[in-house]
């Protein structure tokens, strides 16, 4: 049996083993299985690949950067973003790499006009640095909102005129998400309008709080479960090069 999951915390409600059982009937593929893995840490890591006999994982929140020192090769994408998504288990040792950007920048594209002129990132987790690399690639500029202060925005800061003037307005981080459902990002949805475009990564549920006040507004909105699907065949692309 060829063996391949997900690890992160928590996991149970993971969109990729569905996926994968259903990508691996549709090809015939009765040898092969993916699972979810839910830990805590990363401290059992190496005795759980070993005793499952994984071929490749993807990693999710909130290891994708915590599985980096577990490596012994990094693609040069994922050492950009400083975060790795897909792992792939060889002889010599894990390579690392990284396809939420290539899901999201696909995912987007759909959008794009050419009014686009800034987008608005909301998070500093691994994601948002894929988002952010995503951007890059696309010409968007583009700035972080965080709690923190190593960042373009604090949310206590953010304005109406901010919200007007960036027309792409993206969550990374996981409020709406099923831990945390009726939550989102404090913003001034008040000056969300038509031409923005809203793009929340989360994609359970469809629709998260952030993505309902905004299309309340009249924005366009968007989930990441395309987003996932590309990453997730980019990922088994990889695994089997």
């Amino acid at each position: 049996m060829r063996n391949y999951g997900v690890i992160g915390f928590p996991v149970k409600h993971s969109f990729s083993p569905r996926y994968f059982k259903q990508k691996f009937e549709v090809l015939g593929l009765s040898d092969c299985q993916y699972k979810a893995y839910e830990m805590e840490n990363l401290s059992g890591i190496k005795d759980l690949v070993k005793d499952e006999n994984l071929l490749g994982f993807n990693v999710t929140i909130p290891f994708k950067q915590e599985i980096i020192p577990f490596l012994t090769g990094i693609s040069e994408a994922a050492k950009a973003m400083n975060a790795v998504n897909t792992v792939t288990v060889t002889d010599n040792g894990w390579i690392g790499d990284n396809t939420d950007f290539i899901g999201f920048r696909n995912s987007i594209r759909k959008h794009l006009h050419p009014y686009f002129n800034y987008a608005l990132i909301f998070g500093t987790g691994g994601s948002s640095n894929a988002v952010r690399y995503a951007l890059k690639q696309l010409g968007i500029p583009h700035a972080t909102v965080s709690r923190g202060n190593l960042v373009d925005f604090s949310y206590m800061d953010l304005t109406e005129e901010d919200i007007k003037e960036h027309n792409l307005l993206i969550n990374t981080t996981p409020l709406g998400s099923l831990a945390s459902i009726d939550e989102c990002v404090n913003i001034p949805y008040s000056a969300i309008a038509k031409k923005h475009v809203c793009f929340d990564l989360i994609y359970t549920p469809a629709e998260t709080v952030f993505l309902q006040k905004a299309k309340k507004q009249g924005a366009k909105i968007e989930n990441g479960l395309e987003m996932l699907e590309i990453q997730a065949d980019k990922s088994w692309e990889i695994w089997n090069k």
